[in-house]
């Protein structure tokens, strides 16, 4: 049900991490998730600790699902000298491709303990049903 849109971009997150480089808007660093169908619908999880929900952005333009988060230094005041810093900052993105049997107009989006949760359900034309036969004879006629 879900496709990945650019299969180097695992290679390019590692690459970025290793170099401790930070994504921007022109090249946003990956950001890890799983996905999953749980009974009639598709869970997709992304994690993003220590991003604000205002910083998060999500788009669905035909099948194609945008998440955009920014993960912003925390406010440092005057006199605070930074020890070590391994959290990365930046922009990190995902673009996955959705099929068609999924309903892009129910989407729903949860953002709890740092992870932003999307529960797409799966479109009712794409469930399972039954066929029933109708006519007398050999000629049978389907109807959906």
């Amino acid at each position: 049900m879900l496709m990945r849109t650019d299969p180097f971009r695992e290679m390019d997150r590692i690459v970025q991490q290793l170099s401790g480089t930070s994504g921007t808007w022109s090249k946003p660093s990956v950001m890890p998730m799983d996905a999953y169908r749980q009974g009639e619908e598709y869970v997709i999880a992304f994690d993003l600790p220590g991003v604000s929900t205002d910083a998060i952005d999500i788009d669905v333009e035909r099948n194609m699902l945008t998440v955009k988060a920014e993960r912003r230094p925390t406010g440092k005041s005057d006199g605070v000298q930074m020890e070590l810093s391994e959290r990365p900052l930046g922009v990190f993105s995902r673009q996955i491709m959705l099929a068609d049997t999924l309903d892009t107009e129910r989407i729903e989006a949860d953002y709890d303990a740092g992870v932003l949760t999307l529960r797409i359900p799966i479109a009712e034309r794409a469930k399972p049903r039954k066929i029933s036969i109708s006519g007398s004879g050999d000629r049978k006629q389907i109807s959906g």
